[in-house]
């Protein structure tokens, strides 16, 4: 058998010579040879190659090529991945022209260059390694914690398992993070794993509508309640009677509203503008917001009464900037659903785009990097999708992190990796963090000095 560390390619080559020729040119692939159809099946079905070089030219056809298509057609068929680089004669342009258009990956003429085609060779085994990365990713997202989630990311996978615990409860949840994270997703969650999944969802974003509109739109109103009000409208609230209320950007509510919204909360019970029965609804409410509560109720935009009220279990959501690997995974996701949709084949993200998407800080987080893989979707001619499709720079810049190089970066990166899950997972409380990890206060606080980290 191969050695695992290096990557498998087969040289399908009757000529005993030219075999020992490519095998030397090859020393840092693990190589094995065949000389016939029925040896070069035997070998691809054992060793599953990446790669394969392939001479139209085999017995019992050697002058031919009816036995090197059917080879390449027996390769595709078992191992639809492979690459395969057929190798013909001088005069046999027609012949590599047919072999492409039946999936062979690229054509090299003879007489052999070791340059030339160690070139080609290589820059088809860093495809084959990409596209099997994909695979894995694509794998991945039938693995999310939670329906609708895309992630693999430790921060993440913190935030699914407090999801988890929180949503069975019946507490009120505040979900604090920038715009594009996810919050909705993540309130969808909260009330698809409460006994109340298969009740009314209903959500309302606060910073959208009029303020004027607003409490309409949360309490509804009677007939002749105000100019315009030609019938009565059932508001949002008691849509959502024995199911969930989502507030989203709470933290946008005018004072005057938020007043009502307390009184509602503490009693579960209000009226309709311009009415005078009173109404008793059984919900559950989670909030959002991307602002920052402290701060709102510093400078008195939001009552900290309220804010306590909402506030019995607060959830932070990273953003995607934070979330190692996710970026990658996401972008797998969304060319999956726009392939779907619009009837395409699959696209696949090059080796640019790949690290484009890693080391690009994404202030706009989810929510942008949708939008970046819509418009790559569109642009992009071949059925790679590059960093320029995307509108990314090629290289790392801005707040991206590259990947590490030195044993001191590896160790950086998982020391920071280390504080801000255990952060995430103890919600920002620093003695929690710091016996998650077995250390002591003060270190903590010097490793979140030392790493930039926030509680």
């Amino acid at each position: 058998m191969m050695a695992a560390s290096k990557p498998k390619l087969l040289i399908v080559e009757d000529d005993a010579g030219l075999q020992r020729q490519l095998a030397w040119t090859f020393d840092d692939y693990a190589v094995v040879s065949a000389g016939d159809r029925a040896a070069a099946m035997a070998l691809a079905v054992a060793e599953e190659p990446g790669v394969v070089t392939l001479d139209l030219g085999l017995p019992p056809d050697a002058n031919g090529a009816s036995e090197g298509f059917a080879t390449l057609e027996e390769i595709k068929t078992r191992l639809p991945h492979a690459k395969v680089i057929v190798v013909t004669g001088s005069d046999e342009r027609e012949h590599a022209l047919k072999a492409i258009g039946m999936g062979a990956y690229d054509f090299y003429q003879k007489p052999v260059d070791a340059d030339t085609i160690r070139l080609i060779v290589d820059r088809a085994q860093r495809l084959y390694a990409l596209e099997a990365e994909n695979r894995k990713l694509r794998k991945l997202e039938g693995q999310s914690p939670l329906a609708g989630l895309v992630t693999a990311s430790r921060p993440m996978l913190g935030v699914c398992s407090i999801v988890e615990k929180v949503a069975p409860a019946s507490v009120t949840v505040l979900l604090l993070g920038e715009s594009g994270t996810g919050k909705e997703v993540i309130a969808r969650a909260i009330h698809d794993l409460s006994p109340r999944a298969g009740k009314p969802f209903v959500a309302i974003n606060c910073a959208a509508i009029p303020e004027t509109l607003l409490e309409s739109e949360l309490f509804g109103h009677e007939k002749g309640a105000f100019t315009g009000a030609h019938k009565q409208v059932v508001g949002k609230i008691e849509m959502a009677d024995h199911g969930t209320l989502f507030l989203d950007e709470i933290g946008d509510m005018p004072m005057p509203l938020q007043a009502k919204l307390l009184r509602f909360i503490q009693g579960r019970n209000f009226e309709r503008i311009g009415g005078r029965a009173e109404i008793t609804v059984d919900v559950r409410i989670v909030c959002a917001t991307h602002r920052r509560p402290d701060e709102l109720i510093k400078t008195n935009l939001f009552r900290e009464d309220l804010y306590y009220r909402l506030s019995e279990m607060v959830i932070n959501i990273p953003p995607l900037r934070e979330r190692e690997g996710d970026a990658v995974l996401l972008a797998r996701h969304f060319l999956n659903l726009a392939s779907q949709e619009g009837g395409r084949d699959q696209r696949r993200l090059s080796a640019d785009a790949q690290a484009a998407l890693a080391a690009y800080p994404w202030p706009g987080n989810v929510r942008e990097l949708e939008n970046k893989v819509k418009r790559a979707v569109i642009m992009a001619e071949g059925d790679q999708i590059t960093a320029a499709d995307l509108d990314l720079p090629a290289t790392a810049t801005g707040g991206g992190l590259p990947p590490p190089t030195t044993l001191r970066e590896i160790r950086e990166r998982a020391e920071r990796d280390a504080v801000q899950n255990a952060l995430h997972q103890a919600q920002g409380n620093v003695t929690k963090a710091a016996k998650l990890l077995d250390i002591s206060r003060p270190t903590l606080y010097d490793l979140m000095q030392h790493h930039n980290i926030r509680a």
